[in-house]
């Protein structure tokens, strides 16, 4: 049976990030079936569920600081998608990773733009 924090939680998952975030869960299911669930729970069933910020600014911080940590491509790439689905545009997101260029430095924002030019093709948006 599952709690209402799983539920919860896959349900802002596919809100989000759809058929990408299904994808990334179902790819553990063969090597770690728990992480998938600690995926679905703490991010999504948790912190996702807050009042604070809507989606759109959470899926902006979250482009932000995966483009900062530099090596986190197939992540970012989902949640440039997910930023979005929830309805940011490509323009803010091009904005917040070349923002990131002042505090992350030139590699990771020039990888993060990449990232982000890949996915907009794939949306025929760019």
């Amino acid at each position: 049976m599952e709690n209402l924090r799983y539920t919860e939680g896959l349900n802002k998952l596919n809100e989000i990030d759809g058929e990408a975030g299904q994808n990334v869960i179902n790819s553990l299911d063969d090597i770690c079936p728990d992480l998938a669930k600690y995926i679905i729970e703490y991010p999504f069933g948790d912190i996702y569920q807050r009042d604070g910020l809507d989606l759109r600014t959470r899926e902006l911080a979250t482009v932000a600081a995966l483009t900062a940590l530099g090596h986190c491509h197939p992540q970012l790439s989902v949640h440039i998608n997910g930023a979005l689905n929830v309805g940011c545009t490509p323009s803010e997101v091009t904005e917040v990773i070349l923002q990131m260029s002042v505090y992350a430095g030139f590699p990771a924002s020039l990888n993060g733009m990449f990232v982000a030019k890949d996915v907009f093709k794939s949306r025929d948006i760019l």
